[in-house]
């Protein structure tokens, strides 16, 4: 006979596994619903951002699962060369057709409309040619699909931002809104990779990007004020906004150079190759703290104070870099260079958006984006060109911070100078 109580019996583990997939899908939906019952704007746009981050995030699933990465490209320089610059393409080539569009208020929802429903026909057409020579145009058009989509956000978040909503506040709440989408997106996206190929992925890509154009019919017309096209040149360039181009371009700049620096650095180097998924994580994740501590700056900070403090936190971080050789010193500097890219580029789309007049939202946005775009690839291929050691990199990377603070402050130093 059996004494006293006996021991409970341990839950099966696909309870705890439904519990937890439950929880996590209360934390989704929530949010979701609250944006779609919401009568703000912003919280409408937020969807559309939440939706197209989704389908981005399975393309590139799908492509790392594709022949994609499966060419050498670190066997041929000329190769990695051509494709840097093949990234800056879409962007010069939309650009002159979306100026004239963005200029006005009205065909923003169209523009990120056919955005959406371009990349959806892209998805449909190329899903069953992944393995063929078809997936390199398809992915060469979802990019530029993927620029004019950015470009048309800068100008809808300037539309819909409330008066007590600063436009810091609002790029950070859909910087969260995007990385929130790939997160959604990155579970279902591996499963179906797991399960089938990347075919499948590409076929969900296009479901989601489908939910995406949907989502914009439901946005409210966007009203910006108009008449103040004369104040900027014909090519979109505001004197306010050099100091600020020149150190968002160089942040953007070290971002390039960070990243194919961890591709192409740490064979040569011999370091193993996890630590580039280390360093990566640890990037994403300073990209996310960058848009939680945007919302909770003082509200009297400049945004060009931002972008000097960016620079100088990035260039810091540099340096110990390469005096302390270690993973942990290196994923600490990951996060810091995540994190001051992001305020960065938060801030600068701010000052742009703040100091844009009516009118003039295209040739601006355009441009600067091609700015940043250039600056990007021009950072990339200094690792992928040149034998650089991974550390001797950290350095090189140092350099670069300290000419993007010179290139900052020279302009305002000049005007000064001659004032």
């Amino acid at each position: 006979m059996r004494t006293g109580r006996e021991p409970p019996k341990p839950h099966p583990w696909w309870r705890h596994a439904g519990l937890a997939l439950g929880a996590l899908l209360a934390v989704i939906v929530r949010p979701v619903g609250r944006m779609w019952r919401s009568d703000d704007p912003l919280d409408e746009y937020g969807l559309v951002q939440l939706s197209a981050s989704a389908g981005d995030a399975l393309v590139a699933i799908a492509l790392a699962g594709s022949v994609f990465f499966d060419v050498p490209v670190d066997e041929a320089k000329t190769e990695v060369a051509l494709y840097l610059i093949l990234t800056m393409v879409p962007l010069a080539l939309s650009g002159p057709f979306l100026v004239p569009l963005l200029d006005r208020a009205g065909p923003r929802r169209a523009i990120s409309f056919g955005a959406a429903l371009g990349r959806v026909l892209v998805c449909v057409y190329g899903a069953p040619r992944v393995s063929t020579l078809v997936l390199f145009p398809m992915a060469f058009l979802l990019l530029a699909l993927t620029k004019v989509h950015a470009i048309t956000r800068n100008g809808l978040v300037m539309a819909y931002a409330g008066r007590g909503d600063g436009l810091v506040r609002a790029n950070a709440r859909l910087g969260r809104i995007a990385v929130g989408g790939a997160l959604i997106a990155s579970g279902p996206g591996l499963l179906v990779l797991r399960l089938g190929d990347a075919t499948g992925v590409l076929y969900l890509a296009a479901v989601v990007y489908a939910v995406s154009a949907l989502l914009n019919l439901r946005l409210p017309h966007p009203s910006v004020p108009t008449g103040g096209a004369r104040e900027v040149g014909r090519f979109g360039r505001l004197p306010q906004l050099t100091a600020p181009a020149i150190g968002a371009a160089g942040l953007r700049a070290a971002s390039g150079f960070l990243l194919f620096a961890l591709a192409f650095a740490l064979r040569r180097s011999g370091e193993p190759a996890w630590w580039f998924g280390v360093l990566a994580a640890a990037a994403m994740a300073g990209g996310l703290l960058g848009d939680l501590l945007a919302p909770r700056l003082p509200e009297d900070i400049r945004e060009e104070a931002v972008v000097v403090g960016c620079i100088i936190g990035a260039g810091v971080g540099a340096t110990l870099a390469f005096f302390a050789f270690a993973l942990p010193v290196l994923a600490l500097f990951a996060l810091t260079v995540g994190t001051s890219a992001e305020l960065g580029r938060l801030a600068f789309q701010s000052l742009m958006q703040r100091l844009v007049p009516g009118g003039a939202h295209g040739r601006v946005f355009v441009r600067y984006e091609v700015l940043f775009q250039v600056a990007w690839v021009l950072g990339a291929l200094i690792p992928s060109m040149l034998p650089l050691g991974f550390r001797e990199g950290f350095l090189v990377l140092a350099g670069l911070y300290l000419v993007a603070g010179i290139g900052y402050l020279t302009p305002d130093l000049v005007a000064r100078r001659r004032g």
